[in-house]
């Protein structure tokens, strides 16, 4: 087995931010780093425009800017957790990121650092300090022209360095140090460093016992000079002499800042709340008499804050939506100094998340519980063509609409022409508003079934009782037909020049508009009931349709006919009982399409020759389960259809002339049309249900992202179809007026169409929510008819109390749902927290602290259900996650890896089959199949383990082999099994199609060359996250989700041999030609890499010698492909 990982999005928490000069001296440019990715923005007015988006092979640790003296440009300084660092420029005239210099910085001994990296530079650019081990610090001077020397490590007496900044007012270069001693008290020390002889000595000055909390320092540029401590109860300002003020505040935990003004007299603060300040330093002459701290409103929580300029503000969070704010100098109806101007989307940190298919077609939505405190919500996330919405009205019971053109050279539509039961109504454009009017000669009081602009600057309208030909100029009836014997029409087609329709069911008649008359041309007779009609031009210019297709009923088959004496050119039976709905020619680069959709929701599309009327290349699609209607529109100036069902979808031509189908992101569309006017240029009238909307439809496949905010931490997610609601686990938090937090565990109940809370259940004081899940228990009892037939949502708790270092209480509380409300059914008290719970054959399966309980549901002699407990398994450390597969059970501990265990039913006992034996921290695992798995771990890495049921030897059939690691660099939450399809259809096209990869994994399509085509494939994910491909053309490739910390969404495939080996190969010449950023290599960045507590290592090979971390034997392997 074989393992594919790849992202369907980008990672989206925002870790630092660094304003200047990068991509030219006149550019203002804002860099974000969001884990593995750094961003370029250029400031414009209160906009931000990306500039340049790029992966970096590591987690970046430290970022800042510098520029030497002489350059006209800023530096960017990056630095990784696995101490590699380059220092970065941008080519202006090339438009692409250049590397100075990189290097590696790791230490043969030394202890890594308890708080993370630091990284800073002194504002001369003489010298770059980091603090990267325990006691040490590696000091990298800079030569006049900005140019690295030589590294080299000072000592210094502390180990717990919480902090340090550069001071501004000092001759030599000279840090101060935040750090914190053996008993837990916090101190500020100075030190001064000769670059000359590569030594440190002790600073001018210190600064004992500050604040216990204290977390950074804030050093002032030379107007001031000292710095800021910055604690939770309190402000300190000292610059080494007599000037020494502190201001007390409420408390709170502050996270970021960020200059306002170059001089430093005002600086922005951020707390874990959310609130921003302002800190003025009140002065007389430069020299600071005092502090204030005004609170000027309310953001996401902040991980970093970026001023700008003209106040506008960028605040990148890792706990929910990065916003662009601007600070104002009058307050709001609010109360508040900030103008909100534009969020970006933070999945971070994902919690937890669920696959669902409400409407079980196969349109799928990931739920996630993303953000933390005040920024928690839930997160519903489909793939699709989006629909961006600019009006909607209230109109029931549309039964067609149309756009009309006004009598002019505009090419603008003003008209909307809408069909009900018995009527018509017409829209028109005023403005930005939609108005009903009234126009002369069209019939309003007949329904209609085709309206139009045709030649000579006329209307054409078709309704139930005749054909009406409108003069557009002087909105009068110019021409009409009327069927004989006054039958109704039934099905019509029409293009500018001439109009198909049927009468009393068989009857076909082909009119003609010749000089603003509508003629009779041709009848036939058709033998069974006809059920839908197309009569599109195709070909070179033609105006004038020479075939027309018919659809059938009782015959179940399509006929192409020739024009106009109805001559049966060709007959194509249709498979199965389902009727054709709707037929279309349309022609897309040179290419004449039939497509025919059908009652069930399916489409099936042929290639048409135009000279021999021979059909080639049938393919089929679903594109929903109820009927479909096929409807031409240009968008963007690109012809494309639009699929009308229950999952709207839209066909669109590729240029390695493939028909490509993409989900709509809108629940139905019954009928639409084009309707680009001037307030809306380019769009789109569609009836869904109930409305009329207007919008405009994206340029590209992608994912789609609505939020639903919360205000507290979602921290587990299930879903049931049957009781069609989510139960939501979540944590608020309250904050009383000592700065005391207080939080509120609850149970949420949201109706799974609109997210509204239908019920909640406070848990008790202390108590707190662990894990989740759905049952239907079985019997209670061997009887047969004694089933339970209740679904149940089941919670597991702990009470976590200030005085235990573990939990030694917690609950199970079974919940049934009856009228949207939370029944609480059972309850059971267990001895520790419920970690992990799973529903395990109609019995609840329990991680425990220690050890793994199985429940049964039973019934009293009183008819009292309750949990009864059937049998444990000890010898853990602390049951964190579990996985289930048949009698199997797959254990993730907190320090012992993975162990795999089984359930005898006959003798009710849980045995231990095999374990890992390697001392990794997990934080999720779960079952690939019956003999392979996988594992997540705090380092960051993903790693597979097989069971050893071949072996010989008993204690190799007691260890989990394991098969495939590498170094994923996020940390993974949660994993789901998922449905993941792959284009996959000739071995040349995948590899140049991965090469293609690389440059643009983000968007969902993406390109590559043949030696004679430029072709287009589509990355594929589950459910709404799966793009439709005619059957043939796709593989179902079993797959894994997961959600990470930074907001990513991964999926993990399983390939075969043969297509591991060919993307092997690919890889390994794409290493040779494609260099990553700051000279970091790809090859080097899978390999693992552990944190300090695991220091067992997975195997003794050499990783560094194979690709992706991958070692020899056994024969699993990871293929991971990454982004630049």
């Amino acid at each position: 087995m074989f393992c594919y990982v790849a992202a369907a999005n980008k990672p989206t928490s925002v870790f630092h931010s660094v304003v200047g000069n990068l991509t030219s001296p006149h550019d203002l440019n804002l860099i974000i780093s969001k884990g593995t990715r750094i961003e370029i923005y250029l400031v414009n007015d209160d906009i931000l425009q990306a500039v340049y988006d790029v992966g970096v092979y590591g987690r970046i640790a430290t970022m800042f800017m510098f520029r030497p003296k002489g350059e006209q440009q800023d530096f960017l300084f990056l630095s990784t957790e696995r101490y590699k660092f380059c220092v970065l420029s941008y080519d202006t005239q090339k438009g692409e990121i250049k590397t100075r210099a990189n290097g590696d910085l790791s230490d043969r001994i030394g202890h890594p650092a308890d708080v993370g990296q630091i990284g800073i530079i002194d504002a001369e650019c003489r010298v770059i300090v980091l603090h990267l081990y325990g006691g040490m610090l590696k000091v990298i001077p800079l030569d006049s022209q900005g140019r690295l020397q030589e590294a080299y490590n000072v000592r210094i007496e502390e180990l717990m360095v919480v902090d340090m900044k550069f001071l501004y007012d000092s001759p030599q270069p000279t840090i101060a140090l935040l750090y914190q001693d053996t008993k837990e008290a916090r101190h500020v020390k100075t030190y001064e460093f000769a670059l000359n002889h590569k030594d440190i000595r002790e600073g001018p000055w210190n600064l004992p016992n500050v604040e216990a909390s204290a977390e950074f320092l804030i050093t002032l540029p030379l107007t001031f000079g000292g710095l800021l401590v910055v604690g939770e109860q309190s402000i300190i300002y000292h610059n080494g002499d007599s000037s020494f003020y502190s201001l007390a505040m409420k408390p709170t935990i502050m996270k970021a800042y960020g200059f306002i003004d170059s001089t430093g007299e005002r600086i922005m603060l951020g707390d874990h709340l959310g609130r921003i300040y302002v800190l003025i330093l009140e002065n007389t002459k430069h020299r600071i008499t005092g502090l204030k701290l005004e609170p000027v409103g309310q953001t996401s929580c902040p991980s970093t804050l970026a001023y700008l300029h003209k106040g506008l503000v960028f605040v990148g969070s890792c706990f929910g939506d990065s916003e662009l704010i601007k600070l104002q100098t009058e307050k709001d109806e609010t109360g508040q100094y900030i103008e909100h101007l534009e969020a970006y989307s933070n999945l971070g940190p994902i919690t937890d998340f669920c696959v669902v298919d409400l409407d079980r077609q196969g349109q799928s939505q990931i739920v996630t519980c993303s953000g933390a405190y005040k920024d928690g919500s839930l997160r519903i996330i489909r793939n699709g063509i989006g629909i961006n919405e600019h009006a909607q009205l209230d109109l029931p019971g549309i039964k067609g609409i149309w756009s009309l053109q006004p009598p002019s050279s505009s090419p603008f539509e003003k008209y909307l022409v809408m069909s009900f039961v018995g009527e018509t109504r017409v829209l028109s454009m005023r403005g930005e508003d939609l108005e009903e009017v009234e126009m002369s000669g069209l019939q309003f009081k007949e329904q209609t079934i085709f309206c139009g602009n045709v030649l000579d600057n006329h209307y054409l309208q078709v309704t139930t009782h005749g054909v009406y030909l409108v003069n557009s100029v002087e909105e009068t009836l110019s021409s009409s037909w009327i069927p004989d014997n006054l039958e109704t029409i039934n099905v019509c087609a029409c293009n500018t020049r001439q109009v198909l329709l049927s009468t009393a069911g068989t009857n076909l008649i082909l009119l003609e508009i010749v000089d603003s008359s509508v003629l009779f041309v041709g009848y036939h007779k058709m033998k069974h009931e006809i059920a839908c009609l197309n009569i599109n031009p195709v070909g070179d210019g033609a105006t004038k349709a020479r075939m027309c297709a018919v659809g059938q009923w009782n015959d179940i088959c399509v006929k192409i006919l020739a024009l106009p004496g109805f001559e049966e050119i060709r007959s194509i039976p249709i498979e199965g009982e389902m009727i054709p709905r709707s037929v279309l020619f349309s022609t897309f680069g040179g290419i004449t399409y039939l497509m025919i959709a059908l009652g069930d929701g399916h489409l099936i599309s042929y290639i048409y020759d135009l000279n021999t009327g021979e059909l080639q290349g049938r393919k089929q699609v679903s594109v929903g389960t109820q009927p479909v209607t096929l409807n031409l529109f240009t968008s963007k100036g690109q012809d494309n259809i639009f699929a009308c069902s229950n999952r709207p979808t839209v066909i669109y031509h590729s240029n390695n002339k493939k028909l490509l189908y993409s989900n709509v992101n809108l629940k139905e569309v019954s009928y639409m049309c084009d309707f680009n006017c001037p307030s809306f240029p380019d769009s789109l009238a569609l009836s869904t249900g109930n409305s009329l909307t207007i919008g405009t439809i994206d340029e590209i496949q992608k994912l789609h992202i609505q939020t639903i905010p919360l205000g507290e931490m979602a921290r587990r997610i299930q879903y049931h179809p049957q009781l069609k609601s989510y139960c939501v686990t979540t944590l608020k938090s309250k904050w009383d007026d000592n700065g005391e937090e207080q939080e509120e565990h609850w149970i949420r109940l949201f109706n799974d169409q609109t997210f509204e809370i239908q019920d909640s259940y406070c848990l008790q004081p202390n108590e707190d929510s662990c894990s989740i899940m759905t049952t239907c228990f079985h019997p209670m009892t061997p009887s047969k008819d004694n089933y339970d037939k209740k679904f149940y949502f089941v919670v597991g708790t702990a009470y976590v109390l200030p005085n235990e270092d573990e939990p030694t209480k917690g609950r199970i509380l079974v919940f049934s749902v009856i009228d949207n409300k939370l029944r609480l059914e059972a309850e059971t008290t267990v001895r520790g927290a419920v970690y992990s719970i799973k529903d395990f054959n109609g019995k609840i399966l329990a991680g425990v602290n220690s050890k793994i309980q199985l429940f049964k549901w039973t019934e009293t002699e009183d008819s009292v259900r309750e949990l009864t407990n059937e049998c444990e398994h000890v010898g853990h450390i602390l049951v964190l996650y579990l996985d289930t597969r048949g009698d199997f059970i797959l254990v993730g501990d907190l320090m012992k890896s993975i162990t795999l265990l089984v359930y005898s039913p006959v003798d009710s006992v849980i045995k231990e089959v095999a374990r890992d034996y390697s001392r990794n921290w997990m934080t999720s695992v779960c079952m690939i199949d019956d003999d392979n798995f996988i594992g997540a771990e705090n380092s960051y890495n993903l790693f597979t383990l097989r069971k050893n049921s071949d072996s010989i030897s008993q204690e190799e059939r007691e260890r989990l082999v394991i098969t495939g690691e590498y170094h994923l660099g996020e940390l993974v939450n949660c994993i789901r099994h998922g449905l993941f399809s792959f284009f996959f259809p000739w071995l040349i096209s995948i590899l140049l199609r991965i090469f293609f990869f690389f440059f643009d994994l983000f968007y969902i399509y993406f390109f590559f060359f043949s030696s004679r085509h430029l072709f287009v494939c589509c990355f594929f994910f589950p459910g709404s996250l799966v793009m439709k491909m005619p059957e043939g053309e796709g593989l179902n490739i079993p797959t894994l989700l997961f959600g990470t910390v930074n907001g990513v969404i991964g999926v993990v495939g399983i390939l075969n041999h043969e297509q591991y080996t060919l993307f092997l190969r690919l890889q390994d010449c794409l290493n040779k030609v494609i260099k990553g950023v700051g000279g970091f290599l790809h090859s080097e960045y899978p390999t693992l890499f552990f944190s300090p507590q695991v220091d067992f290592i997975f195997n003794n090979n050499n990783s560094d010698d194979l690709p992706f971390g991958l070692y020899q034997p056994p024969p699993n392997h990871f293929f991971f492909l990454d982004t630049f």
